[in-house]
């Protein structure tokens, strides 16, 4: 590590809790780079909560903040090393800051890090290097170079740049860099698996349409907040998708919506094939029973509604109507569990016996014609508290006002 380098990481490491603007309108020790030391700290501290096992190693080189806010956090990570059962070879095409590359090492001999930024590969060597993870090869180049010059992998990794030229956001495969879709015989020519990371706003089943060769996917949530989709390439048999998305008879396809808690271990997968959703009938409710449920945020992205209620044993409150209840409590429901208190219409009068003396609520609006700002105006509610209010949709098309108390799981 350069000098000039190693003199900011440590005027970084002594002053991580100051006040950067401060900082950086002081005056600079010799031979420290306050910008970069700034770097530094900023990027630590997003490391405390985004990976903490790096935050606790006061030799991880951070990246420009951007990068920082691009990276996986380690709950994600770890889940995606999980899914990777020990094997030969990997190959990381679009390595970045490198915490995927990193946390998947201890299943691989052999790694290559393929990088095109020429900072951020440096960083990625010199930490790879502190974490001891000396199965890891750098390479600073492109990743269409890489893939044509390599052996056959077992794994290959991408996480496609989301942004254009002008820094917009993008979420559909094609426009994403490197193309994943114009790669895909190329990617299953040098590999037997490919693993990709997507946006979580990506339209699952334009994805399933462009690409022939997936067999899972992977919507992974984190504290119920859908953070990325996981999209798992093989040469075995391929999926077969008719053009408006339906899988075929042959299909294997298998969806997960997983939840994870911070520390990345998983509090639930529902697993599922496309055709179980599309084929099961669920029953729906004639009224809201004693509990109330709320399936978590992969489940929705997932696109998958009727299931649960079949599978839990659950009732649809309406088809549209993203809601389950019952009079026996099933704690074992992936998402939200709440007990119903009370409900109402939305009669003047109703609404005062509902809602007593409550004056702060959290509102969730289901099916219903109109807003969470526009109903907690109506009903004079400021947010939060203890008491949850849904406004929702019955199948008789009747509206609703339930209020619960959530259940801690």
């Amino acid at each position: 590590m350069e000098a000039r380098l190693a003199a900011s990481l440590q005027f970084a490491l002594a002053h991580r809790e100051d006040d950067v603007q401060r900082l950086l309108l002081g005056h600079a020790p010799a031979g420290v780079d306050v910008r970069e030391a700034v770097t530094q700290i900023e990027g630590w501290r997003t490391a405390r909560h985004k990976l903490p096992t790096w935050a606790a190693c006061d030799d991880i080189v951070y990246p420009p903040r951007l990068a920082m806010e691009q990276c996986s956090s380690e709950a994600t990570a770890r889940y995606k090393a999980s899914l990777i059962s020990r094997s030969s070879s990997l190959t990381d095409l679009t390595g970045g800051f490198g915490v995927d590359c990193a946390f998947m090492a201890p299943a691989f001999d052999e790694i290559t890090y393929v990088e095109r930024n020429a900072t951020l590969c440096a960083i990625a060597a010199s930490n790879f290097a502190t974490l001891g993870l000396h199965q890891i090869r750098t390479v600073n180049g492109e990743a269409h170079a890489a893939l044509e010059q390599l052996p056959l992998q077992d794994w290959i990794y991408l996480d496609p740049a989301r942004r254009d030229t002008a820094g917009r956001k993008m979420v559909s495969l094609a426009d994403c860099e490197p193309d994943v879709v114009a790669l895909e015989p190329l990617l299953l020519r040098h590999a037997c698996h490919v693993m990709v990371k997507c946006s979580p706003m990506l339209d699952i089943s334009l994805a399933l349409r462009q690409l022939a060769s997936v067999q899972e996917v992977h919507v992974v949530s984190v504290q119920n907040e859908c953070k990325e989709l996981l999209l798992i390439m093989s040469t075995g048999q391929q999926v077969n998708v008719s053009t408006d998305g339906e899988e075929g008879s042959k299909s294997r396809l298998v969806i997960h919506a997983v939840n994870l808690r911070n520390d990345g271990s998983v509090e639930s997968d529902f697993a599922f094939a496309p055709t179980e959703e599309q084929e099961c009938q669920p029953t729906y409710a004639d009224g809201v029973g004693r509990w109330l449920y709320e399936p978590n945020a992969s489940l929705l992205k997932a696109g998958c509604f009727k299931l649960p209620a079949v599978r839990y044993g659950l009732h649809k409150l309406h088809r549209d109507t993203h809601l389950y209840t019952s009079d026996t409590l099933c704690a074992d429901f992936p998402g939200r569990i709440f007990e119903v208190v009370g409900l109402s219409g939305f009669g003047k009068q109703e609404l005062k016996e509902l809602l007593g003396d409550v004056r702060k609520a959290n509102l969730a609006v289901r099916n219903f014609p109109d807003s969470v700002e526009g109903l907690r105006r109506r009903l004079h509610l400021a947010e939060g508290g203890e008491n949850y209010l849904f406004a929702t949709t019955m199948g008789s098309h009747k509206k609703l006002l339930v209020r619960c108390r959530k259940v801690q799981k």
